[in-house]
């Protein structure tokens, strides 16, 4: 494996931090280095943020991603805005479509618009698994993790009370794992 640095980034309240701590914990649990370095604004809900994950073989001088991303997830117009300069040529733009475009020209990237708010909202009845879906289909662009890894992140995550949302994301990341598949 080489080293995969992925920038997930959003408003609070969309799961941006969740997200890249499932990444990073299925990076753990098949033996991989891995950071996780989360930012958000003093407002949180609603506020911006994000978070820098890298999954390696080797170790990791810092946890902050300046350039050369991997992996961009924006899902929102000025997460996009920000970070869309991060990502390294051949490196893979996962959009929400349902709140983002890119704007200028990258044809040295590859894109992947998902319309993860109205994937969740039609599956589940809410944008709240919108984040999972969003994984799910960063996990097929990157291979960064296998998807055993994420289904036993998962059970660590979302564990005691929480373990009763587990089904329901376990089917979201599917969903973006396929979305993701058959729009290559």
């Amino acid at each position: 494996m080489n080293t995969q640095r992925i920038c997930c980034a959003g408003f609070g309240g969309q799961g941006t931090l969740s997200m890249g701590k499932i990444l990073a914990y299925a990076g753990m649990l098949e033996g991989h280095e891995v950071s996780w370095c989360p930012s958000y604004g003093p407002e949180m809900r609603g506020g911006t943020a994000n978070c820098h994950v890298i999954v390696s073989d080797e170790p990791i001088g810092s946890p902050v991603i300046t350039s050369d991303a991997n992996c961009v997830i924006a899902m929102n117009q000025p997460s996009l805005d920000k970070f869309v300069g991060i990502l390294a040529k051949g490196g893979a733009l996962v959009v929400n479509s349902d709140l983002a475009s890119l704007k200028e020209d990258r044809a040295d990237i590859r894109v992947l618009d998902v319309p993860a708010n109205t994937m969740a909202t039609q599956e589940f009845g809410s944008a709240k698994l919108a984040n999972i879906i969003l994984l799910g289909a960063v996990i097929q662009a990157t291979g960064s993790v296998k998807i055993e890894s994420i289904d036993d992140a998962f059970t660590h995550v979302f564990g005691g009370a929480k373990a009763k949302f587990i089904p329901n994301n376990k089917k979201a990341f599917e969903m973006g794992f396929e979305f993701a598949k058959n729009n290559k």
